[in-house]
């Protein structure tokens, strides 16, 4: 049985959808933006000080990294790629739907699935470790070469993941002019 077509809810979708692809980008970019500064320097620049002050200094940060502000950039533009996702099932064949389900999975399993799965248990370890002691210092070589990996996975999908909205809302915004100016 068909759908009757409904164009009001059309265009409230696409309205939508063309909203939350300029929020996950710019979320997306963003959160690269962090992760960058991290893959860069702090990292380096905690691995250049005695193990004891690194440990206590990262041990701070990812306490304090635990901010509204923080988990809304990185949690929140999750959420707004699970709903792009799906509305680019409903949206299929409109432009730029495709480039907004793959930016979605690749900001959703690059960046929070990767958090999750690999820097988040190194942050669990690492604040069990009792700075000071021989296993906080080997736990701490092991953590800035394994935390930092994943953090350049992490920040390299953000980005991508920000480029692929911006570049879906090009596509979106400059394909209905095209249209129209070729009908002139």
């Amino acid at each position: 049985m068909a759908i009757p077509a409904r164009p009001w809810m059309e265009t409230v979708v696409e309205r939508w959808a063309l909203l939350l692809t300029f929020v996950a980008a710019i979320g997306s970019l963003l959160v690269s933006g962090v992760l960058f500064a991290f893959s860069s320097f702090v990292m380096a620049g905690l691995g250049r000080i005695p193990p004891d002050q690194g440990i206590a200094a990262m041990q701070s940060i990812n306490v304090t990294v635990i901010t509204t502000s923080f988990m809304l950039a990185f949690l929140g533009t999750g959420l707004v790629c699970v709903l792009l996702g799906a509305s680019s099932y409903l949206r299929r064949g409109k432009p730029g739907a495709t480039l907004i389900a793959v930016a979605s999975a690749i900001y959703i399993i690059g960046c929070i699935g990767v958090t999750l799965a690999f820097n988040v248990p190194l942050n669990d370890g690492l604040a069990r470790v009792q700075a000071g002691t021989a296993d906080a210092t080997a736990y701490w070589e092991r953590y800035l070469a394994e935390w930092v990996v994943w953090n350049h996975v992490r920040t390299v999908a953000s980005f991508a993941a920000g480029i692929f909205f911006v570049y879906a809302l090009i596509m979106r915004v400059a394909r209905p002019r095209r249209f129209i100016a070729e009908r002139s």
